[in-house]
Protein backbone atom coordinates (compact mmCIF):
# COMPACT_ATOMS: atom_id res chain seq x y z
CA UNK A 1 0.00 0.00 0.00
CA UNK A 2 2.95 2.42 0.64
CA UNK A 3 4.42 1.76 -2.57
CA UNK A 4 1.12 2.67 -4.26
CA UNK A 5 0.58 5.98 -2.21
CA UNK A 6 3.81 6.71 -3.42
CA UNK A 7 3.68 6.14 -6.72
CA UNK A 8 0.35 8.73 -6.75
CA UNK A 9 2.02 11.12 -4.90
CA UNK A 10 5.00 11.44 -7.44
CA UNK A 11 2.20 11.74 -10.27
CA UNK A 12 0.35 14.92 -7.83
CA UNK A 13 3.93 16.23 -6.89
CA UNK A 14 3.34 19.36 -9.89
CA UNK A 15 -0.27 19.72 -8.59
CA UNK A 16 -0.08 20.46 -4.89
CA UNK A 17 1.96 22.39 -2.74
CA UNK A 18 4.91 20.94 -0.40
CA UNK A 19 3.67 20.20 3.23
CA UNK A 20 2.99 23.73 5.21
CA UNK A 21 4.12 23.93 9.29
CA UNK A 22 1.76 22.46 11.48
CA UNK A 23 -0.38 25.47 11.94
CA UNK A 24 -1.21 25.55 7.92
CA UNK A 25 -3.57 23.23 5.86
CA UNK A 26 -2.50 21.80 2.74
CA UNK A 27 -4.47 23.60 -0.70
CA UNK A 28 -7.54 21.51 -1.98
CA UNK A 29 -9.52 21.80 -4.88
CA UNK A 30 -12.64 23.61 -4.87
CA UNK A 31 -16.00 22.15 -4.52
CA UNK A 32 -16.73 24.40 -7.37
CA UNK A 33 -14.36 23.01 -10.22
CA UNK A 34 -15.49 20.62 -12.10
CA UNK A 35 -14.22 17.05 -12.45
CA UNK A 36 -12.47 16.29 -15.52
CA UNK A 37 -10.48 13.02 -16.80
CA UNK A 38 -7.20 14.90 -17.89
CA UNK A 39 -4.23 14.70 -16.07
CA UNK A 40 -1.50 16.63 -16.26
CA UNK A 41 1.76 14.87 -17.01
CA UNK A 42 4.86 17.15 -17.72
CA UNK A 43 8.05 16.18 -18.43
CA UNK A 44 9.53 15.74 -15.00
CA UNK A 45 6.17 13.73 -14.20
CA UNK A 46 6.83 11.35 -17.02
CA UNK A 47 10.45 11.15 -16.38
CA UNK A 48 9.68 10.39 -12.61
CA UNK A 49 7.10 7.44 -13.77
CA UNK A 50 8.72 5.97 -16.84
CA UNK A 51 5.91 7.20 -18.24
CA UNK A 52 5.81 6.07 -22.28
CA UNK A 53 4.09 6.22 -25.53
CA UNK A 54 3.03 3.60 -27.80
CA UNK A 55 1.10 4.44 -31.17
CA UNK A 56 -2.22 3.18 -32.55
CA UNK A 57 -1.88 1.01 -35.18
CA UNK A 58 -4.00 -0.99 -37.47
CA UNK A 59 -4.29 -4.86 -37.31
CA UNK A 60 -6.41 -7.85 -38.32
CA UNK A 61 -6.92 -8.58 -34.29
CA UNK A 62 -9.37 -11.08 -34.41
CA UNK A 63 -8.04 -12.64 -37.80
CA UNK A 64 -4.51 -12.84 -35.93
CA UNK A 65 -3.09 -15.87 -34.58
CA UNK A 66 0.21 -15.99 -32.29
CA UNK A 67 3.04 -18.37 -31.59
CA UNK A 68 6.08 -18.19 -29.57
CA UNK A 69 9.11 -19.18 -30.99
CA UNK A 70 12.96 -18.30 -31.85
CA UNK A 71 15.57 -17.40 -34.31
CA UNK A 72 18.19 -19.70 -35.25
CA UNK A 73 20.92 -19.52 -37.37
CA UNK A 74 20.70 -21.30 -40.86
CA UNK A 75 23.55 -24.30 -41.20
CA UNK A 76 24.78 -21.95 -44.41
CA UNK A 77 25.62 -18.92 -42.23
CA UNK A 78 27.91 -20.92 -40.15
CA UNK A 79 31.43 -21.30 -41.43
CA UNK A 80 34.49 -23.34 -39.91
CA UNK A 81 38.04 -22.24 -41.00
CA UNK A 82 40.10 -24.90 -40.81
CA UNK A 83 43.79 -24.75 -41.41
CA UNK A 84 44.52 -26.22 -45.27
CA UNK A 85 48.21 -27.12 -44.00
CA UNK A 86 49.93 -27.78 -40.20
CA UNK A 87 52.28 -25.27 -38.73
CA UNK A 88 52.34 -22.58 -35.69
CA UNK A 89 49.49 -20.30 -36.41
CA UNK A 90 49.14 -16.77 -35.36
CA UNK A 91 45.70 -15.36 -34.92
CA UNK A 92 44.66 -12.48 -36.44
CA UNK A 93 41.37 -12.14 -34.89
CA UNK A 94 39.54 -12.26 -31.70
CA UNK A 95 36.28 -13.41 -30.64
CA UNK A 96 33.13 -10.90 -31.40
CA UNK A 97 34.98 -9.65 -34.27
CA UNK A 98 33.34 -8.41 -37.75
CA UNK A 99 35.40 -9.70 -40.79
CA UNK A 100 34.69 -9.16 -44.08
CA UNK A 101 35.71 -10.85 -47.38
CA UNK A 102 39.03 -10.65 -47.71
CA UNK A 103 40.11 -9.79 -44.25
CA UNK A 104 43.54 -11.77 -43.21
CA UNK A 105 42.49 -14.71 -40.38
CA UNK A 106 45.58 -15.46 -39.28
CA UNK A 107 49.20 -16.24 -40.89
CA UNK A 108 50.82 -19.76 -40.35
CA UNK A 109 54.45 -20.76 -40.93
CA UNK A 110 54.29 -24.22 -42.58
CA UNK A 111 57.03 -26.71 -43.01
CA UNK A 112 54.63 -28.11 -46.05
CA UNK A 113 54.24 -24.66 -47.38
CA UNK A 114 58.66 -24.73 -47.64
CA UNK A 115 58.39 -28.29 -49.18
CA UNK A 116 55.57 -27.04 -51.70
CA UNK A 117 57.97 -23.84 -52.73
CA UNK A 118 60.93 -26.26 -53.04
CA UNK A 119 58.78 -28.27 -55.08
CA UNK A 120 57.62 -25.62 -57.30
CA UNK A 121 61.44 -24.36 -57.75
CA UNK A 122 62.41 -28.07 -59.15
CA UNK A 123 59.42 -28.11 -61.05
CA UNK A 124 60.48 -24.59 -62.71
CA UNK A 125 64.12 -25.55 -62.91
CA UNK A 126 63.39 -29.05 -64.75
CA UNK A 127 61.80 -27.09 -67.15
CA UNK A 128 64.25 -24.09 -67.62
CA UNK A 129 66.86 -27.08 -68.21
CA UNK A 130 64.11 -28.94 -70.66
CA UNK A 131 63.83 -25.77 -72.43
CA UNK A 132 67.65 -24.69 -72.70
CA UNK A 133 68.07 -28.44 -74.21
CA UNK A 134 65.84 -28.42 -76.28
CA UNK A 135 66.77 -25.07 -77.94
CA UNK A 136 70.42 -26.77 -77.95
CA UNK A 137 69.55 -29.34 -79.69
CA UNK A 138 67.89 -27.66 -82.60
CA UNK A 139 70.95 -26.50 -84.55
CA UNK A 140 72.25 -30.06 -84.20
CA UNK A 141 69.33 -31.01 -85.60
CA UNK A 142 69.57 -28.77 -88.47
CA UNK A 143 73.21 -29.27 -88.79
CA UNK A 144 72.68 -33.26 -89.30
CA UNK A 145 69.66 -31.95 -91.95
CA UNK A 146 72.66 -29.80 -94.25
CA UNK A 147 74.79 -32.69 -93.46
CA UNK A 148 72.27 -35.51 -95.45
CA UNK A 149 71.72 -32.49 -97.93
CA UNK A 150 75.15 -32.15 -99.03
CA UNK A 151 75.85 -36.19 -99.15
CA UNK A 152 72.52 -36.37 -100.98
CA UNK A 153 74.08 -33.87 -103.57
CA UNK A 154 77.56 -35.71 -103.63
CA UNK A 155 75.81 -39.04 -104.37
CA UNK A 156 73.98 -37.30 -107.29
CA UNK A 157 77.45 -36.10 -108.86
CA UNK A 158 78.89 -39.11 -108.05
CA UNK A 159 75.99 -41.20 -110.57
CA UNK A 160 75.84 -38.27 -112.91
CA UNK A 161 79.92 -39.13 -113.56
CA UNK A 162 79.50 -42.82 -113.40
CA UNK A 163 77.21 -42.61 -116.23
CA UNK A 164 79.56 -40.35 -118.30
CA UNK A 165 82.19 -43.31 -117.97
CA UNK A 166 80.10 -45.87 -118.62
CA UNK A 167 79.23 -44.23 -121.58
CA UNK A 168 82.58 -43.28 -123.14
CA UNK A 169 83.62 -47.24 -121.78
CA UNK A 170 80.48 -48.13 -124.37
CA UNK A 171 81.97 -45.76 -127.29
CA UNK A 172 85.63 -45.67 -127.16
CA UNK A 173 86.56 -48.72 -124.43
CA UNK A 174 88.42 -48.57 -121.77
CA UNK A 175 87.29 -46.17 -118.37
CA UNK A 176 87.36 -49.33 -116.31
CA UNK A 177 89.55 -48.25 -113.35
CA UNK A 178 87.76 -44.82 -113.02
CA UNK A 179 84.50 -46.30 -113.67
CA UNK A 180 85.06 -48.64 -110.47
CA UNK A 181 86.69 -45.80 -108.38
CA UNK A 182 83.23 -43.94 -109.48
CA UNK A 183 81.41 -46.79 -108.27
CA UNK A 184 82.89 -47.22 -104.60
CA UNK A 185 83.05 -43.42 -104.27
CA UNK A 186 79.05 -43.87 -104.75
CA UNK A 187 78.59 -46.29 -102.40
CA UNK A 188 80.54 -44.91 -99.64
CA UNK A 189 78.74 -41.42 -99.68
CA UNK A 190 75.45 -43.35 -99.91
CA UNK A 191 76.70 -45.37 -96.72
CA UNK A 192 77.67 -42.28 -94.94
CA UNK A 193 74.35 -40.42 -96.11
CA UNK A 194 72.61 -43.61 -94.28
CA UNK A 195 74.43 -42.75 -91.12
CA UNK A 196 73.64 -39.46 -91.34
CA UNK A 197 69.81 -40.03 -91.51
CA UNK A 198 70.32 -42.30 -88.39
CA UNK A 199 71.98 -39.64 -86.92
CA UNK A 200 69.53 -37.52 -87.23
CA UNK A 201 66.56 -39.45 -86.57
CA UNK A 202 68.34 -40.20 -83.11
CA UNK A 203 68.82 -36.39 -82.28
CA UNK A 204 64.96 -35.86 -83.26
CA UNK A 205 63.57 -38.38 -80.85
CA UNK A 206 65.67 -36.95 -78.30
CA UNK A 207 64.12 -33.50 -79.27
CA UNK A 208 60.45 -35.28 -79.20
CA UNK A 209 61.85 -36.76 -75.47
CA UNK A 210 63.03 -33.66 -74.16
CA UNK A 211 59.55 -31.60 -75.45
CA UNK A 212 57.37 -34.41 -74.05
CA UNK A 213 59.30 -34.31 -70.49
CA UNK A 214 58.77 -30.42 -70.97
CA UNK A 215 55.36 -30.50 -71.32
CA UNK A 216 54.92 -32.96 -68.21
CA UNK A 217 56.88 -30.82 -66.05
CA UNK A 218 54.91 -27.81 -67.07
CA UNK A 219 51.81 -29.65 -65.64
CA UNK A 220 53.11 -31.13 -62.85
CA UNK A 221 54.15 -27.38 -62.24
CA UNK A 222 50.88 -26.10 -62.65
CA UNK A 223 49.26 -28.79 -60.80
CA UNK A 224 51.87 -28.38 -57.95
CA UNK A 225 50.79 -24.12 -58.76
CA UNK A 226 47.06 -24.70 -58.07
CA UNK A 227 47.61 -26.34 -55.17
CA UNK A 228 49.99 -23.44 -53.78
CA UNK A 229 46.88 -21.33 -54.48
CA UNK A 230 44.48 -23.13 -52.78
CA UNK A 231 46.44 -23.22 -49.45
CA UNK A 232 47.04 -19.80 -50.19
CA UNK A 233 43.28 -18.71 -51.62
CA UNK A 234 44.90 -16.58 -54.29
CA UNK A 235 44.62 -17.36 -58.08
CA UNK A 236 47.50 -19.21 -59.75
CA UNK A 237 48.01 -16.66 -62.71
CA UNK A 238 48.72 -14.43 -59.54
CA UNK A 239 51.19 -16.15 -58.11
CA UNK A 240 53.67 -16.54 -61.22
CA UNK A 241 53.60 -12.47 -61.45
CA UNK A 242 56.55 -11.53 -60.64
CA UNK A 243 57.35 -9.17 -57.50
CA UNK A 244 60.13 -7.65 -56.46
CA UNK A 245 62.98 -9.39 -54.14
CA UNK A 246 66.47 -6.79 -53.50
CA UNK A 247 67.78 -6.18 -56.99
CA UNK A 248 66.07 -9.00 -58.64
CA UNK A 249 62.60 -9.85 -59.72
CA UNK A 250 60.90 -13.56 -58.66
CA UNK A 251 57.52 -15.03 -58.71
CA UNK A 252 55.16 -14.10 -56.07
CA UNK A 253 55.02 -17.68 -54.54
CA UNK A 254 58.45 -17.73 -54.16
CA UNK A 255 58.90 -14.24 -51.90
CA UNK A 256 56.27 -15.63 -49.54
CA UNK A 257 57.26 -17.18 -46.49
CA UNK A 258 54.19 -16.75 -43.57
CA UNK A 259 51.17 -18.56 -45.25
CA UNK A 260 48.19 -15.86 -45.10
CA UNK A 261 44.71 -17.35 -45.06
CA UNK A 262 41.96 -14.74 -45.81
CA UNK A 263 38.00 -15.05 -44.87
CA UNK A 264 35.84 -16.28 -47.77
CA UNK A 265 32.91 -15.16 -46.34
CA UNK A 266 31.71 -12.08 -44.17
CA UNK A 267 30.55 -12.47 -40.32
CA UNK A 268 31.12 -12.39 -37.02
CA UNK A 269 33.81 -14.52 -34.88
CA UNK A 270 31.79 -16.83 -32.68
CA UNK A 271 33.95 -19.80 -31.46
CA UNK A 272 38.36 -19.55 -31.46
CA UNK A 273 39.14 -22.95 -30.39
CA UNK A 274 42.72 -22.65 -30.30
CA UNK A 275 45.37 -20.14 -28.42
CA UNK A 276 47.31 -18.19 -30.58
CA UNK A 277 50.83 -19.16 -31.37
CA UNK A 278 50.25 -23.17 -31.21
CA UNK A 279 51.41 -25.76 -33.42
CA UNK A 280 48.06 -26.98 -35.36
CA UNK A 281 47.55 -30.58 -37.79
CA UNK A 282 46.14 -29.84 -41.20
CA UNK A 283 42.44 -29.91 -41.05
CA UNK A 284 42.28 -28.56 -37.96
CA UNK A 285 39.40 -26.19 -37.04
CA UNK A 286 41.00 -22.54 -35.79
CA UNK A 287 37.77 -20.20 -35.39
CA UNK A 288 34.14 -20.26 -36.70
CA UNK A 289 32.65 -17.20 -38.41
CA UNK A 290 28.69 -16.57 -38.38
CA UNK A 291 26.76 -14.57 -40.58
CA UNK A 292 23.79 -13.60 -38.21
CA UNK A 293 22.15 -11.83 -40.84
CA UNK A 294 21.14 -15.35 -42.19
CA UNK A 295 18.16 -16.26 -39.59
CA UNK A 296 14.75 -18.07 -39.48
CA UNK A 297 12.55 -17.84 -37.01
CA UNK A 298 11.00 -21.21 -35.32
CA UNK A 299 7.68 -21.83 -33.99
CA UNK A 300 5.44 -24.46 -32.62
CA UNK A 301 1.99 -24.44 -33.32
CA UNK A 302 -1.26 -26.94 -32.42
CA UNK A 303 -2.60 -29.39 -35.06
CA UNK A 304 -5.72 -28.62 -34.59
CA UNK A 305 -4.84 -24.92 -35.92
CA UNK A 306 -2.91 -26.81 -39.46
CA UNK A 307 -6.75 -26.63 -41.53
CA UNK A 308 -6.52 -22.79 -40.64
CA UNK A 309 -3.49 -21.59 -42.24
CA UNK A 310 -1.48 -22.19 -45.58
CA UNK A 311 2.23 -21.46 -46.70
CA UNK A 312 2.37 -18.00 -47.93
CA UNK A 313 -0.15 -16.22 -45.66
CA UNK A 314 1.12 -12.93 -44.44
CA UNK A 315 3.26 -13.08 -41.39
CA UNK A 316 5.84 -11.59 -39.44
CA UNK A 317 7.86 -11.75 -36.30
CA UNK A 318 7.08 -9.25 -33.39
CA UNK A 319 9.49 -8.70 -30.52
CA UNK A 320 7.72 -9.84 -26.86
CA UNK A 321 8.59 -6.88 -24.93
CA UNK A 322 7.01 -4.25 -23.92
CA UNK A 323 6.46 -1.09 -25.88
CA UNK A 324 7.30 -2.69 -28.72
CA UNK A 325 6.31 -1.42 -32.21
CA UNK A 326 6.15 -1.72 -36.04
CA UNK A 327 10.06 -0.87 -36.15
CA UNK A 328 10.20 -3.95 -34.26
CA UNK A 329 8.38 -6.35 -36.84
CA UNK A 330 9.64 -8.46 -39.53
CA UNK A 331 7.89 -9.92 -42.21
CA UNK A 332 8.74 -12.56 -44.26
CA UNK A 333 7.59 -16.16 -46.12
CA UNK A 334 5.81 -18.34 -43.94
CA UNK A 335 6.93 -22.31 -44.19
CA UNK A 336 5.67 -25.34 -43.35
CA UNK A 337 8.10 -27.92 -41.61
CA UNK A 338 8.50 -31.34 -42.66
CA UNK A 339 7.08 -33.53 -40.01
CA UNK A 340 4.66 -32.63 -37.26
CA UNK A 341 5.09 -34.37 -34.13
CA UNK A 342 2.82 -37.10 -33.20
CA UNK A 343 3.48 -36.80 -29.05
CA UNK A 344 2.74 -33.13 -28.73
CA UNK A 345 -0.04 -32.81 -31.15
CA UNK A 346 2.42 -29.97 -32.93
CA UNK A 347 4.06 -29.07 -36.09
CA UNK A 348 6.97 -26.64 -37.18
CA UNK A 349 6.55 -23.30 -38.81
CA UNK A 350 9.39 -21.40 -40.02
CA UNK A 351 9.21 -17.59 -40.93
CA UNK A 352 12.30 -16.49 -43.75
CA UNK A 353 12.89 -12.97 -43.02
CA UNK A 354 12.29 -10.39 -45.51
CA UNK A 355 14.71 -7.90 -44.09
CA UNK A 356 17.43 -7.81 -41.59
CA UNK A 357 17.04 -6.01 -38.03
CA UNK A 358 20.03 -5.20 -35.53
CA UNK A 359 18.06 -7.81 -32.96
CA UNK A 360 17.53 -10.60 -34.98
CA UNK A 361 19.94 -13.32 -33.37
CA UNK A 362 20.44 -16.89 -32.79
CA UNK A 363 18.17 -17.46 -29.29
CA UNK A 364 16.31 -14.33 -29.46
CA UNK A 365 12.63 -14.71 -28.58
CA UNK A 366 9.43 -13.60 -30.03
CA UNK A 367 6.24 -14.39 -31.53
CA UNK A 368 5.27 -15.19 -34.80
CA UNK A 369 1.94 -13.53 -36.18
CA UNK A 370 -0.06 -15.17 -38.76
CA UNK A 371 -3.13 -13.40 -40.53
CA UNK A 372 -4.71 -16.26 -41.05
CA UNK A 373 -7.69 -14.41 -43.40
CA UNK A 374 -5.41 -11.18 -44.57
CA UNK A 375 -8.92 -10.68 -46.66
CA UNK A 376 -10.76 -9.12 -43.43
CA UNK A 377 -10.63 -5.53 -42.60
CA UNK A 378 -8.09 -3.82 -39.99
CA UNK A 379 -9.03 -2.38 -36.87
CA UNK A 380 -7.04 0.19 -34.19
CA UNK A 381 -5.54 -1.69 -31.66
CA UNK A 382 -3.38 -1.12 -28.80
CA UNK A 383 -1.14 -3.44 -26.90
CA UNK A 384 -3.12 -4.98 -23.92
CA UNK A 385 -0.87 -4.46 -21.32
CA UNK A 386 -1.77 -0.47 -21.91
CA UNK A 387 -5.18 -1.69 -20.70
CA UNK A 388 -6.12 -1.59 -17.24
CA UNK A 389 -8.93 -3.12 -14.90
CA UNK A 390 -9.63 -0.15 -12.69
CA UNK A 391 -13.13 -1.89 -10.33
CA UNK A 392 -15.52 -3.04 -13.15
CA UNK A 393 -14.66 -0.59 -15.61
CA UNK A 394 -11.25 -1.41 -17.74
CA UNK A 395 -9.37 1.65 -18.88
CA UNK A 396 -6.51 3.12 -21.10
CA UNK A 397 -5.07 6.78 -21.15
CA UNK A 398 -4.81 8.84 -24.59
CA UNK A 399 -2.12 11.26 -24.92
CA UNK A 400 -3.80 14.56 -25.91
CA UNK A 401 -3.70 15.64 -29.33
CA UNK A 402 -3.38 19.25 -28.53
CA UNK A 403 -1.72 19.20 -25.44
CA UNK A 404 1.27 16.93 -25.36
CA UNK A 405 1.97 17.33 -21.42
CA UNK A 406 -1.70 16.33 -20.61
CA UNK A 407 -3.31 12.30 -20.80
CA UNK A 408 -7.20 11.75 -21.07
CA UNK A 409 -8.19 9.01 -18.53
CA UNK A 410 -10.63 6.56 -21.24
CA UNK A 411 -13.01 4.03 -20.27
CA UNK A 412 -12.00 1.32 -22.93
CA UNK A 413 -14.35 0.21 -25.75
CA UNK A 414 -12.95 -2.96 -26.58
CA UNK A 415 -13.53 -5.76 -29.11
CA UNK A 416 -11.70 -8.71 -29.74
CA UNK A 417 -7.44 -9.35 -28.62
CA UNK A 418 -5.43 -12.22 -29.47
CA UNK A 419 -2.87 -12.27 -26.61
CA UNK A 420 -1.47 -9.31 -27.26
CA UNK A 421 -2.87 -6.55 -29.31
CA UNK A 422 -6.63 -5.65 -28.04
CA UNK A 423 -9.40 -4.16 -30.42
CA UNK A 424 -10.67 -0.58 -29.82
CA UNK A 425 -14.08 0.08 -31.15
CA UNK A 426 -14.41 3.63 -29.67
CA UNK A 427 -12.53 7.01 -28.28
CA UNK A 428 -9.45 6.73 -31.05
CA UNK A 429 -8.00 7.81 -34.32
CA UNK A 430 -4.75 7.18 -36.16
CA UNK A 431 -2.16 8.79 -35.29
CA UNK A 432 -3.33 8.49 -31.44
CA UNK A 433 -0.66 7.23 -28.68
CA UNK A 434 -1.79 5.71 -25.53
CA UNK A 435 -0.24 5.14 -22.44
CA UNK A 436 1.96 2.03 -21.83
CA UNK A 437 4.53 2.01 -19.23
CA UNK A 438 3.31 4.04 -16.13
CA UNK A 439 -0.29 3.66 -16.89
CA UNK A 440 -0.68 1.70 -13.67
CA UNK A 441 0.15 5.06 -11.93
CA UNK A 442 -1.90 6.91 -13.80
CA UNK A 443 -4.87 4.53 -12.64
CA UNK A 444 -4.41 4.94 -9.19
CA UNK A 445 -3.89 8.50 -9.42
CA UNK A 446 -7.63 8.76 -11.13
CA UNK A 447 -9.37 6.31 -9.97
CA UNK A 448 -12.37 6.74 -7.43
CA UNK A 449 -11.89 3.86 -5.64
CA UNK A 450 -7.73 4.08 -4.45
CA UNK A 451 -6.98 5.13 -1.19
CA UNK A 452 -5.17 8.93 -1.67
CA UNK A 453 -4.43 9.29 2.00
CA UNK A 454 -0.73 11.06 2.70
CA UNK A 455 1.60 14.04 3.16
CA UNK A 456 4.66 15.38 0.95
CA UNK A 457 7.69 16.86 2.84
CA UNK A 458 9.65 19.86 1.51
CA UNK A 459 11.64 17.72 -0.22
CA UNK A 460 9.11 15.97 -2.59
CA UNK A 461 8.95 12.68 -0.73
CA UNK A 462 5.69 11.34 0.20
CA UNK A 463 4.38 9.62 3.23
CA UNK A 464 0.70 7.92 4.49
CA UNK A 465 -1.05 9.47 7.27
CA UNK A 466 -1.47 13.14 8.28
CA UNK A 467 1.93 15.07 9.30
CA UNK A 468 2.66 14.70 13.06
Amino acid sequence: MKHTIQSIGALLALGLAACAPEESSPPVREASEPATNRIQVPASVRRNLGIEYVAVERRRVAATQRYAGHFELLASARHEVRTPIAGRVELLVAPLQRVAVGDVLYRIDSLEWRQMQRELGELSTAALVQEARGRATQPLLEAHRAHEESLREAIGVMDARATVLEEMRESVGGQARELAEARVQRAQVRSDLAQAIEQRVGVEASLLELESSLRGTRDRFELALVAASTILSKPAGLLSAPVSSGESKVPLWRSITLVEIRSAAAGVVSEVPVANGVWVEAGERLLTLSDLSQVRFRARAPQSDLASMREGLPSHVALPQRGATADDRVSGLLRFGVEADPQQRTFELFLEPASSRDWMKPGVAGFLEIEARSEAPTELAIPLSAVLQDGLRRVYFRRDPADPDQVIRVEADLGADDGRWIEVKSGLMDGDEVVLAGAYELMLASSDSASKGGHFHADGTFHEGEEK
